[in-house]
């Protein structure tokens, strides 16, 4: 840093020069330069100069120092008038100089300050107008989750609602001791009764199983040609079968109706009627 070296007389001088150096590109003449030294003073000329070449010293300055006479606290030499009134001449143009340059870049602060200004004051602007947004944002938000909490708990109504309703049918269906499956339009398990588990080898990962798929008691091959025929037709069908082990059953399959009156698969009903067999055998038997 050459101002944090030079002496005192050359660090003010050197500040104006270097800058109008680069300013003007061309050489910077001080002449006469009162520089402290050790014990005395010392009279030198300095010149500066802005480097041009080569391309890696551009923008840089070459200070070149002159030795015009020495002066100690142990000599002492009469200066002339005229000497005098140069040497303040000389300090007078160079304190103008530094001034003009200090001046100089005091303007340019204030515009760099004035710009930064208004670039502070657009930002704050911006800012502003997100944090706007944001608040905006932030209380359609809050009004958006007011309707999905009130929505959320009409669901949770539903839900507990269906909860209700489906272990109320769980209940009658099991109450009525009828073995009852409940098919889709393909065919496939939707539900099926405790009582259903005594005619089919049911178990509960079985819903969404194809009919077909499924191991049955009951001598009734045709069980799902007859249940996509009432699926198609509408109409329902009943009839009397028995199974491997000699129960007789009586088979009703109905279309499954939804509250919206659309058919979405079959409802097929078992109901053991093989003490009802029994006794009309013995009636025939007495009656012959």
């Amino acid at each position: 840093n050459l101002h944090a070296m030079a002496r005192e007389g050359l660090r003010e001088a050197l500040s104006g020069v270097i800058h109008k150096a680069l300013r003007e590109a061309r050489p910077i003449h001080l002449k006469g330069l009162r520089v402290g030294t050790n014990g005395g003073t010392q009279i030198v000329d300095v010149s500066v100069q802005a480097l041009d070449q080569p391309e890696p010293l551009r923008g840089r300055v070459i200070v070149v120092f002159k030795d015009v006479a020495r002066q100690t606290a142990r000599r002492t030499r009469k200066i002339s008038g005229s000497e005098n009134h140069d040497a303040l001449t000389q300090e007078l143009q160079q304190a103008r100089e530094s001034l003009q340059v200090a001046h100089e870049e005091t303007q340019t602060t204030v515009e760099e300050l004035k710009s930064s200004n208004e670039e502070l004051q657009s930002t704050n602007e911006e800012l502003q107008s997100t944090n706007e947004e944001l608040t905006t944002s932030k209380e359609e938000l809050q009004s958006l989750n007011e309707e999905l909490q009130t929505v959320n708990a009409e669901l949770q109504s539903r839900v507990d609602d269906l909860t209700w309703v489906r272990n109320d049918m769980n209940n009658l269906l099991n109450s009525t001791e009828i073995a009852t499956v409940f098919l889709d339009n393909e065919m496939k398990l939707r539900r099926f009764t405790t009582h259903a588990t005594k005619l089919f080898k049911l178990i509960p990962g079985d819903v969404g199983r194809p009919l077909s798929h499924v191991v049955t008691d009951l001598d009734y091959p045709q069980l799902k040609e007859d249940a996509e025929r009432v699926l198609h037709t509408l109409v329902f069908q009943e009839k009397q079968v028995t199974t491997h082990d000699g129960r007789w059953c009586r088979v009703r399959i109905m279309p499954y109706r939804t509250q919206d009156n659309v058919i979405d698969g079959v409802v097929i009903t078992f109901i053991d009627i093989t003490e009802t067999k029994r006794l009309e055998a013995e009636l025939r038997k007495r009656g012959a």
